[in-house]
């Protein structure tokens, strides 16, 4: 059984076309994919990682407000009981990594990263989850 990973695009911004960029890397890889589509709430998000029963949050990011979009999400999916890692991807200042780190952010991807260090990545986080507790 293929791992579910969902890719979300919090908040207001408009820009897609890297969360679509890296969704067809990790299908190509054999992940099976949920993507959110644009402006999302962080509640949104969470209902649809829950109800999907997925094994990894991806958020694209490109706004600025990466820092209290992940905070409002780490916050929501901690009060719906919810263990599931959380990967940040987009503009993020190389100095904000830390603070997202402290939130709970397992990766952090830069527009320099390749395709094949998301996918390694990515297999790395969800191959630590046991299949039947990737949602508790």
């Amino acid at each position: 059984m293929p791992y579910r990973v969902l890719i979300a695009k919090p908040g207001l911004d408009g820009h897609d076309r890297g969360a679509k960029v890296v969704a067809r890397a990790l299908r190509d890889a054999g992940f099976e994919v949920v993507y959110t589509g644009l402006r999302r709430s962080v509640e949104s998000i969470v209902t649809a990682a829950v109800q999907e029963d997925v094994q990894l949050i991806g958020l694209s990011l490109l706004s600025g407000a990466h820092l209290p979009l992940t905070q409002k999400l780490m916050a929501k999916l901690n009060e719906a009981g919810v263990t599931i890692p959380v990967v940040v991807g987009g503009t993020i200042p190389e100095q904000d990594i830390p603070a997202l780190q402290q939130l709970g952010v397992r990766s952090v991807f830069l527009p320099n990263t390749s395709l094949e260090e998301v996918v390694q990545a990515v297999t790395a986080l969800v191959e630590q989850v046991p299949q039947d507790e990737a949602v508790q």
